[in-house]
């Protein structure tokens, strides 16, 4: 008879062991908050905004996601610089806006921080004082 037992449990064994060989600890990643502006799209995104709405008219049957990018990436590269001034333009006005939103977004973020962690602390205070009161109460 073959010993595949004895061989697959080796095998089993180094597969729950993931990451063991690697010598770092894995970390969590930080929950994204849903409310953080996006990030402005570059000079190409406005580009492929817009040809993909041609592209659609063009190819009434095409499906393909990757024949669009293939198509837009071609196009994109044949493209002079006085070509794509319009849409560097405009991706600059979208990182305008966006920088500002941003900006605005910290700066209540950080004050709404600092109010938080002073009603956590008053809020702790109240609950310890709450709590000596109830240890009285049981005596």
């Amino acid at each position: 008879m073959p010993k595949a037992s004895s061989d697959a449990k080796p095998a089993d064994s180094r597969l729950k062991r993931k990451g063991a060989g690697t010598g770092r600890k894995q970390t969590k990643k930080a929950a994204k908050d849903p409310n953080k502006p996006k990030r402005p799209p570059s000079a190409f995104f406005v580009f492929m905004a817009e040809f993909r709405e041609v592209f659609k008219k063009e190819n009434p049957n095409n499906k393909s996601v990757a024949a669009v990018g293939k198509a837009c990436g071609a196009k994109w590269k044949e493209m002079s610089d006085a070509d794509k001034a319009p849409y560097v333009a405009k991706a600059a006005k979208k990182k305008e806006e966006y920088e500002k939103t941003l900006r605005a977004y910290t700066n209540g973020l950080s004050a709404g921080k600092e109010e938080e962690e002073s009603d956590k602390s008053k809020s702790e205070v109240n609950d310890d004082e709450d709590d000596d009161d109830e240890e009285d109460d049981d005596e």
